[in-house]
């Protein structure tokens, strides 16, 4: 897996290439789906969810530019695997994810392994979490109709965000936010396909 992203997709950041062989995407899938664990592919989990494709999660994750000091805003951790990689090459993860079921599958699998680097939060992601504001990074695995603005607020100066922004709910664009003084640059990375952004500050907020 981890050549197909060096070669393939062109994945260059050798400490996400090294995360993402170290962690085992096994632990994070349902029993019956491990023989794909390794596979190219998008996965479903509980809750109607799905864990991600390997390439998205190191491209993500890699457009973070991650040094190892940082402090990094996770909104949507779901099954916990991109959890895991963000807690192999940053200082400390904050991980929100809304659906109960999935937040505690996820903290277990991820205690289990042995990561005592992450805090975990069952609430609505598109709040945030002010109280350990600011973020040095921030990646959002599900995709909003917009860039939401409490979570642009808890970025730090000179922060990143990735997140996939869409006018549906079936496809989007992969968006880097980066805070400055003045407000905040984008870039666009091409088209993803994510699971809705749900919550005050996503979809829900849109009804």
């Amino acid at each position: 897996m981890v050549e197909h992203l060096r070669n393939h997709y062109k994945i260059a950041d050798e400490r996400v290439l090294d995360a993402m062989n170290r962690v085992p995407r096994h632990a994070f899938v349902p029993e019956a789906l491990k023989a794909q664990a390794y596979k190219d592919n998008a996965l479903p989990i509980s809750g109607g969810q799905t864990i991600s494709q390997p390439f998205i999660v190191a491209r993500m994750t890699e457009l973070l530019e991650l040094k190892g000091r940082e402090r990094v805003l996770e909104i949507g951790s779901g099954s916990g695997y991109q959890t895991a990689i963000l807690a192999t090459v940053a200082r400390k993860v904050f991980a929100v994810e809304r659906l109960q079921v999935l937040a505690a599958e996820a903290k277990q699998k991820l205690m289990q392994i042995g990561f005592r680097n992450i805090s975990y939060r069952c609430d609505d992601g598109t709040n945030g979490w002010e109280v350990y504001a600011p973020f040095d990074a921030m990646l959002v695995a599900a995709g909003g109709p917009s860039i939401p603005e409490p979570l642009v607020k808890q970025l730090e100066i000179g922060g990143r965000m990735v997140i996939p922004i869409g006018s549906d709910q079936k496809s989007q664009m992969l968006v880097r936010v980066t805070r400055t003084d003045k407000g905040f640059e984008t870039e666009n990375f091409g088209p993803c396909a994510f699971v809705p952004l749900i919550g005050t500050h996503g979809w829900e907020g849109k009804k």
